[in-house]
């Protein structure tokens, strides 16, 4: 179905109830909604918004158009978590209902003060001829989870010598004082991000653009977060119109990292090392992260990407979070792991110890759908070992690790069904080890892989025949020796 302007800006108010609900049933009935992901009712979910932890449970806001899989008319919807592991669906945060988002309520962040939730977002409009203007808007929740819109644009304007590719705000303090983050776009079509500050939380002062050592690093950074750790200072932000290059880079855009000294808020200069992606998987984009009491940084990514069309966009839905995500500082490195409470999840384990030589092999028990799966493998004198899982005779998704090519490898061209195949249907990072763990936790349809705790994380959809539940593990090129344990979920 191809959607008209108009279709794609209808609100949802504007539906009746019965259109609504055969959407509903329509959802419900497909075979790849999630067990333990969040995902929308309806509609398309995108970039994850205002995570944070606020009157003793964590809030998750995220992009949503709830009336198809399509890019339309933006709202907030809002699910909070005492756990981070099972949510409850509140509802819409905020709607795109006066002039300064009336084309929709797109990215931003969230912060406490005085005791209310400030939520700081872009409001997008469109003038007549469809060119767009974005206003830096606020909203504020209060502890009974009622949420007011400030009546103005706490920033009105995009400073001179920027596009109105102006977006997400991402806002912190330091020592009493607010600054935020804006993605930018400069007049020459090159990325970057913009600092403003306010002593009020309110009334925001343009500070600058933050001079990094990427001057001519893609066209736009989206979604910028900075946030300091051991000392040092990481930008995570997606920069769109990055090439390829060699094994990096493989999507239609990515999202990623520096790390360097503490941002220099007076000088308004980062200094910092290389580039590194945050995902060496198929579909993750836009992260957001937020500090939580017990002082872990934790990050959740949208599980997708724009502009590419899903299987699940004929049941009238599209998209997912990640699971959420602890980090730290390794080696001048994100280490991302899985946070544990997810392991309360668990549920029947199974487990098994074996050695191969040149062969593949099933184990009883060793299957399902929905699971935890952890592999421990020493790779002696082979030259290739792999699991094959959500398989069957014709489907099966492979992760594996090439000692010839010291690379992990995560192949879902025979996945199920196709999609996204114009950027290829394998991912590779080098990884130069004897010793290989593999992490994954498999959905309905999808899996989020973690290897050697954290070191490099491939996030994909996919789409398998519901019988395709058999997990397979084999050698090539000689033996290995490996335990696995998994837990069904």
């Amino acid at each position: 179905m191809e959607w008209t302007r108009k279709q794609r800006y209808t609100k949802i108010e504007e539906v009746t109830e019965k259109e609504l609900h055969e959407l509903t049933i329509k959802v419900e009935n497909c075979p790849w909604r999630q067990e333990f992901h969040v995902q929308p009712e309806t509609g398309l979910l995108n970039d994850p918004n205002g995570f944070s932890f606020y009157n003793g449970e964590y809030h998750l806001f995220y992009q949503w158009f709830p009336l198809g899989p399509v890019h339309g008319l933006k709202y907030w919807y809002h699910t909070k978590s005492k756990d981070l592991v099972h949510w409850e669906n509140v509802g819409i945060a905020i709607k795109p209902d006066n002039k300064f988002d009336s084309h929709g309520a797109y990215s931003g962040s969230a912060i406490e003060h005085e005791e209310k939730l400030y939520l700081m977002y872009t409001g997008n409009t469109r003038l007549d001829d469809w060119q767009r203007h974005p206003y830096q808007c606020m909203a504020v929740m209060d502890q009974n989870g009622g949420i007011l819109k400030i009546d103005k644009p706490v920033i009105a304007d995009v400073p001179k010598g920027y596009t109105d590719h102006f977006r997400d705000p991402s806002i912190w303090e330091d020592e009493g004082i607010y600054y935020a983050l804006i993605g930018a776009q400069r007049q020459n079509e090159t990325g970057c991000v913009l600092l403003y500050r306010s002593f009020n939380i309110i009334d925001w002062y343009f500070e600058g653009e933050v001079k990094t050592g990427l001057n001519d690093f893609g066209y736009m950074w989206e979604c910028p977060n900075y946030f300091e750790k051991d000392n040092q200072g990481v930008l995570i932000f997606s920069p769109q119109g990055i090439e390829p290059y060699g094994d990096k880079y493989q999507n239609i855009f990515q999202s990623g990292y520096v790390i360097g000294d503490l941002l220099d808020l007076k000088e308004k200069s980062f200094s910092h090392g290389e580039f590194y992606e945050l995902d060496r998987g198929f579909d993750f984009y836009a992260p957001q992260t937020m500090e939580d009491p017990e002082g872990r940084r934790i990050l959740v990514g949208w599980m997708g990407l724009p502009e590419i069309n899903y299987p699940t966009d004929q049941n009238g839905w599209a998209h997912c979070l990640t699971l959420p995500r602890e980090l730290t500082i390794q080696n001048g490195k994100l280490i991302q792991q899985p946070i544990k409470e997810l392991q309360t999840l668990r549920k029947q384990k199974f487990s098994v110890e074996d050695s191969l030589v040149n062969e593949k092999k099933m184990y009883n028990d060793m299957k399902g759908r929905t699971y935890e799966l952890i592999c421990e493998v020493d790779m002696e004198d082979a030259l290739e070992f792999g699991i094959e899982f959500r398989a069957n005779e014709q489907d099966k998704t492979v992760v594996k690790y090439d000692a010839r090519s010291k690379k992990i490898v995560l192949d879902r061209t025979l996945s199920g069904e196709i999609f996204g195949s114009t950027y290829g249907t394998m991912r590779k990072c080098e990884l130069d080890s004897k010793k290989i763990k593999f992490h994954l936790f498999v959905d309905k349809s999808s899996v989020e892989i973690f290897i050697n705790d954290g070191e490099a994380v491939f996030t994909a959809r996919i789409f398998p025949n519901q019988s395709a539940n058999y997990i397979r593990f084999y050698s090539k090129g000689g033996s290995v020796s490996f335990n696995a344990e998994k837990w069904d979920i």
